[in-house]
């Protein structure tokens, strides 16, 4: 779950970190007060989404009159802003940040996640803040800086010496950045976050070390002991069909291609989605009902799906263990008929149960009429899959 910009401050407030002071407004008519608020012009109006890229898209805007953070404000307030993160559709705009500006002197980077190929919680650091972080490792990755946390000893004072040397802080900048860095590392544990970025973290002209933007994301598994950040969850910047899909316990995640995939484990969407895209279709998400789905959990994936109005075919790919294949079968029929489909939908059924499945699907066929196409083998049910749509390569 992402936190808006303002609230991962509100956050590093709380921990007795200085932002840089802001309100947020949410009309047009705010802005005259937001700016006596904060002491006058000029200022800095920022989108609030769960998307970065937002200075080169527009989100951004520096307003040194009240005419400037009026129009900012009338601009970006109820539009969608698209960036290289969330194109093509964009995400609404429903908040602004109106902050107060800063004296730059520097911009660096520093992000907290989890590193899962080193198996620890790793620190990341750059000289070059203010771009996007995969850019920099890529075309000058001597510039990246990065610390690994031992679980045993947690975050040690000299591995925050290590980064604030190597980003080229002295005297008494490295103190105060081994005191930030060792703050955000206790925000990370202590509220269960994946990410924590700052971007830019800032020195200011003075010297000062302050955190000018910043992301979170807490892990979805851990919501249910951070009940405070799960309540200011903004369903708006959520796929709907993916808000949907939370609610019903389905993983789903939203893709620009026009095959719906519904299939029981990771690794095999995964492998189906391949298939599909070696077989020249493209899929249109990723779905895992899991491996203990009843007939109704099937038929409201199904419906997901569906929900999509790119998805011109689907391609059911199950593999029966804990999920017997008739389950499957039943849930398939029940939400074909209940929803009215006309497109093509391809099954792919092995394992527990599977000729019983295979049998209500044939007689679903026969009996109703059902659009539905049973396939024993998984690289001609994906064939088959991109060649109902029409558009094979």
């Amino acid at each position: 779950m992402n936190l808006h910009e303002y609230q991962a401050k509100a956050v590093l407030r709380e921990y007795g970190l200085t932002t840089p002071r802001g309100v947020v407004i949410t009309s047009a008519d705010q802005c005259p007060a937001a700016a006596a608020e904060l002491g006058g012009l000029p200022l800095v109006a920022k989108a609030q989404i769960h998307a970065g890229g937002r200075g080169k898209s527009g989100g951004v805007k520096l307003c040194r009159t009240q005419d400037d953070l009026a129009a900012a404000a009338n601009t970006l307030l109820g539009s969608r802003l698209v960036t290289y993160q969330n194109a093509p559709d964009g995400q609404p705009v429903k908040q602004l940040l109106i902050e107060e500006t800063l004296n730059i002197a520097r911009e660096l980077y520093l992000s907290i996640t989890v590193d899962r190929a080193a198996e620890r919680i790793g620190l990341v650091a750059s000289s070059a803040g203010g771009m996007e972080i995969e850019e920099v490792a890529r075309a000058q990755p001597e510039k990246i800086l990065r610390e690994w946390v031992n679980p045993i000893t947690g975050l040690m004072d000299y591995q925050g010496r290590n980064l604030a040397f190597g980003l080229g802080l002295a005297g008494e900048q490295v103190g105060a950045f081994v005191k930030l860095v060792k703050t955000l590392y206790r925000v990370f544990l202590e509220k269960d976050l994946a990410l924590l970025e700052i971007n830019p973290l800032i020195v200011t002209a003075d010297g000062r070390i302050v955190p000018l933007d910043c992301k979170m994301s807490v892990e979805a598994n851990a919501l249910y002991r951070q009940k405070t950040l799960a309540a200011i969850a903004d369903a708006s910047q959520v796929d709907p069909k993916e808000a949907e899909a939370l609610a019903h316990e389905v993983n789903y995640i939203a893709l620009s291609g026009n095959i719906g995939c519904m299939v029981n484990g990771a690794g095999l969407a995964m492998a189906t989605m391949d298939l599909i895209k070696l077989s020249g279709g493209m899929p249109a998400n990723f779905l895992d009902v899991g491996g203990g789905a009843t007939a109704a959990t099937v038929a409201r994936a199904f419906k997901i799906i569906l929900a999509d109005p790119n998805v011109k075919a689907v391609l059911i790919n199950i593999f029966g263990g804990i999920m017997r294949c008739d389950i499957i079968a039943q849930g398939v029929i029940d939400a074909v008929k209940d929803v009215g489909i006309t497109l093509p939908v391809v099954v792919r059924l092995e394992g527990t149960n599977v000729e019983l499945g295979r049998k209500m699907l044939a007689d679903a066929v026969a009996e109703l009429g059902l659009p539905i196409v049973a396939s024993s083998d998984l690289n001609e049910a994906a064939r088959q899959a991109v060649q109902a749509t029409g558009e094979n390569s």
